[in-house]
């Protein structure tokens, strides 16, 4: 269905959805507006503990309490807020989520935070250092090319890295200074920018637990965790500092990794109604891979189950980066700027094919195969800077609003990819050598209209603009008829071109290439509601994906792939008696991608592909009360190729997430205070998932538990991931390949896989010292 004629859709089921509330006799007047998003009424009370910080009233806390249900009273009152204010909603899948006590749940890294949205699949193929690889509403998301991911308002993406046009290594960020997140699955805000194809997520950083908090934990595989926390007792939650050191074995062979992360940031007053915030991060890790191994050999025993094939698989990582912003509030106009400064640097070493792709060629010095070992290196720094103005107003009785913005932001990438000789280790095929300077500039509108207080039109529309300056400095590689005096042998960036009948000519191996485009993306969401808790909506958009500058030609018309979304759903936010905040949502939804991509074990990386489309169901649900917390999700999808109607390669079609969390006091006491216990679990399970040439992967079922014991300023935790330790396989894959395992090697596509991680325990101890 093209956008004008879900447009047109979407408009009747606004119309009927007025329709049916216009003709309720028995409805009372219309309350005053309330905002677009349906939100809980306030948490209960709890009593804290020790250590346990009180939390300041926030610009979002501030909107949970006034925004309850339309038809309740409300008291006068008079609230100092001092906080930022969050985006307006664009729907059901506009997914504010409050990590909580669900922090609890055994989580490796920030990135296993995302599983708190509905639909979201994490595996790793390249070892801990390696970037998750991210399964979303049956996008195949890789590490990050389809999910737009920030982190206090600052881009992760990385636009030009070879591994992947925008790889998100989350690793940097430290989960316990994660205040919240918000997950937008689908494009259908104006702000969402490059990448948001499958949806965006952003890292909401603080820190809850004020004082000094030293934590250290070590476990299964020689496991050990250092950190440190600090926030001062008397200040905001945005103020913090926080340090870790990261050091393991790994299961099985080949997986050791040590990793150290540090970030800190300072919040502070600008005049009476604004503030500012200056922030650092700094991070840097080394890993091995065990990579994948054929499940053929692991049947006959001529490998283990988590095994490898070559040792030297694994990389190097780090990120480190600056930033600062403000936020203002003049007259009716809430003003937001913000300025970056990131530099990365990554080295990855994969082989998925072992002894296959080193064909002798005709020009080349006779040679046997050399091994397929890829070695990746990505050199990169960011620049950019975003900011905003939204104006607010009275009409109709209701609460009017209009912001415009926009993002710029300059990528200088230095991309290398060789091949390496398995006896030496040393580079015997240069595959790419590229320098690259990106630009990218955008613009957006977003208007939120409403009518009545029960209907609201939000939406607008981004422009950007991409620029691409691309040196290739290995662009001539073959040559069909070589000079018979001069051959090139076994040389990867060729001085040689054809030149029809006059036979060989002299070249340079470089070649410059720039284009440039601007792309226009309009989105909007109808919301209607809330009625007893219940508010319906109606969300379209379109997004883009930048291409990888390896396939950028001169003056290329289109350098993005495009993608259109629509979705319908319905959600429920309403406190059940006293004691418990219940929210739920189901939701419909399709999209369409005019260029996906696909993974290539040849390449090492996904590459560019034909069209696909999704269509799916999501349902989420998260009850809260005093002693409990539980949210659980179910997503079920079909993705396929548009040309074909095959089932598109590595996606779930069903994944199912349950985040469970319980605590309270419990009748012991060492002196005067009582001890607090808590349990938490956090089970996953994904259905069989396509694989290439008609072959479908195992199922996934895991269950991570943990408990714990607090007395004061003091915790203690236990912590056991894959509970039932069962064998599974985390990525499964069908290609080729020739491991030298076998007697008689095979072209025949044959499965492999990495493998997931057995049982792990781990004892946490955590002390907090000088908080409130």
């Amino acid at each position: 269905m093209s956008v004008p004629a879900r447009l047109v859709f979407l408009a009747s089921v606004a119309a009927s959805l007025a329709g049916a509330r216009s003709a309720r006799a028995d409805d009372p007047p219309a309350a005053p507006a309330p905002p677009p998003r349906p939100a809980p009424p306030p948490r209960p009370r709890r009593r804290r503990r020790a250590g346990e910080r009180r939390p300041r009233a926030s610009a979002a806390a501030a909107a949970d309490a006034t925004s309850g249900d339309a038809d309740a009273p409300h008291e006068d009152a008079t609230v100092t807020v001092h906080g930022r204010a969050p985006a307006p909603s664009r729907g059901a899948s506009d997914f504010n989520l409050r990590v909580g006590e669900l922090s609890r749940v055994p989580r490796q890294n920030a990135a296993d935070l995302l599983k708190l949205a509905p639909g979201i699949l994490l595996t790793n193929k390249g070892g801990d250092g390696h970037a998750e690889q991210v399964f979303l509403r049956g996008f195949d998301a890789r590490e990050g090319q389809d999910i737009e991911f920030t982190a206090a308002g600052v881009p992760i993406n990385e636009a030009g890295n070879l591994h992947g046009n925008g790889y998100a290594d989350l690793h940097f960020i430290i989960p316990e200074l994660v205040e919240g997140l918000r997950v937008v699955e689908g494009p259908f805000d104006p702000r969402q920018g490059n990448f948001a194809v499958a949806g965006s997520a952003a890292y909401e950083l603080g820190l809850a637990r004020r004082g000094l908090t030293a934590k250290y934990t070590q476990g299964s595989f020689a496991t050990k965790r250092m950190l440190l926390l600090w926030g001062p007792s008397q200040g905001s939650a945005h103020t913090f500092a926080g340090a870790e050191l990261f050091d393991t074995d790994g299961f099985g062979q080949n997986r050791a990794a040590k990793r150290g992360s540090a970030m800190g940031q300072y919040e502070g007053r600008l005049g009476a109604r604004g503030s500012f915030r200056l922030g650092a991060q700094a991070y840097t890790s080394q890993f091995k891979s065990a990579g994948v191994v054929r499940a053929d050999d692991v049947a006959s025993e001529r490998i283990g189950f988590y095994d490898t094939y070559d040792r030297r698989q694994g990389g190097d990582s780090s990120r480190y980066s600056v930033w600062g912003d403000i936020e203002t509030k003049t007259g009716d106009t809430l003003l937001k700027q913000q300025v970056f400064f990131i530099m990365r640097d990554m080295r990855l070493r994969e082989n998925f094919t072992g002894f296959l792709l080193d064909v002798q060629k005709a020009q080349q010095n006779p040679h046997p195969q050399r091994g397929d070992l890829l070695d990746l290196h990505v050199d990169s720094q960011t620049l950019g800077a975003r900011g905003s103005a939204r104006w607010r107003t009275k009409a109709l009785d209701q609460t009017q609003e209009l912001e415009l913005g926009y993002l710029a932001r300059a990528d200088r990438t230095a991309s290398s990819q060789h091949r390496v000789e398995a006896s030496t280790s040393a580079p015997y095929l240069t595959e790419t050598d590229l320098d690259s300077r990106l630009g990218n500039i955008g613009l957006f509108g977003d208007a939120g209209l409403r009518p009545f207080g029960w209907l609201t039109f939000r939406g607008g529309a981004r422009g950007d603009i991409f620029t691409y300056d691309v040196l290739d400095r290995c662009a001539q590689q073959s040559v069909s008829r070589p000079s018979p005096t001069n051959p090139p042998g076994d040389a990867s960036c060729l001085s040689q071109q054809d030149i029809g009948d006059l036979g060989v000519r002299y070249r340079e191996p470089h070649e410059r290439r720039g284009t440039a485009s601007i792309a226009v993306m309009p989105r909007g969401s109808i919301l209607v509601g809330p009625f007893t808790g219940f508010t319906a909506s109606v969300s379209l958009g379109k997004g883009i994906r930048s291409i990888d500058p390896v396939y950028i030609n001169q003056d290329l018309a289109t350098p993005f792939a495009s993608v259109e979304a629509g979705e319908i759903g319905v959600s429920y936010a309403r406190g059940v008696g006293r004691d418990v905040e219940l929210m739920a949502r189901s939701i419909f939804f399709q999209t369409h991608v005019d260029r996906d991509l696909i993974f290539s074990e040849t390449a090492g990386r996904a590459t560019l592909a034909n069209g696909t489309t999704r269509t799916g169901w999501v349902g989420a649900v998260r009850a809260t009360g005093t002693w409990f917390d539980q949210a659980a999700n179910v997503t079920l999808v079909r993705s396929t190729f548009d040309d074909t109607n095959l089932l598109v390669p590595y996606v779930p079609d069903v994944v199912v997430r349950s985040d469970s969390a319980i605590h309270h006091e419990l009748p012991l006491r060492i002196g005067q205070d009582k001890l607090t216990g808590a349990l938490a679990a956090g089970v996953t399970y994904v259905g069989r998932r396509p694989l290439p040439f008609g072959q479908r992967s195992d199922a996934i079922f895991t269950i991570d538990t943990s408990a714990s014991l607090a007395w004061r300023s003091f915790e203690v935790a236990l912590v056991a991931t894959n509970l039932l330790d069962w064998r599974y396989r985390l990525s499964e894959f069908n290609f080729a390949s020739d491991f030298r395992s076998a007697p008689q090697p095979t072209l025949v596509p044959g499965r492999h896989f990495t493998a997931g991680a057995p049982r792990g325990v781990f004892l946490t101890l955590t002390a907090t010292l000088g908080g409130t």
